[in-house]
């Protein structure tokens, strides 16, 4: 697991500058891309599941990013690689098997097959 310790950065701010607000904006707009983005590949609840892995990520960072939106990636990535490690983690386990009642045979088109002429 992660074993870096959150930062003193978010409990010791009391007042916000007008800086600060031109970063909560680019922070909004990158979690929001994070945030449809993997609702759009794996639903609304691995969305949230993210969402929290992005704000588990930027506490943890030693200072804010930087004033552009491509600073604030470095938290996505982060973010991103922690949802691949659980979606893995996922996957390893091993799913029941459930024996199925439907016993009708599907005949399985072939895309591999040519008809009697030969490849040139």
């Amino acid at each position: 697991m992660n074993e870096r310790q959150p930062n003193q950065l978010y409990e010791s701010k009391t007042r916000h500058s007008p800086a600060d607000a031109d970063l909560m904006v680019i922070a909004e707009r990158e979690l929001g891309a994070f945030i449809r983005a993997v609702t759009e590949l794996f639903g609304p609840e691995q969305a949230r599941l993210a969402a929290e892995d992005w704000v588990d990520e930027l506490k943890l960072m030693d200072t804010l990013p930087g004033p552009t939106r491509r600073d604030w990636g470095s938290v996505t990535v982060a973010a991103s690689a922690q949802h691949a490690r659980r979606l893995n983690a996922d996957v390893d386990r091993p799913m029941p098997r459930v024996a199925s009642t439907d016993t009708k045979v599907s005949p399985i088109p072939s895309s591999n097959c040519f008809g009697p002429t030969a490849l040139a």
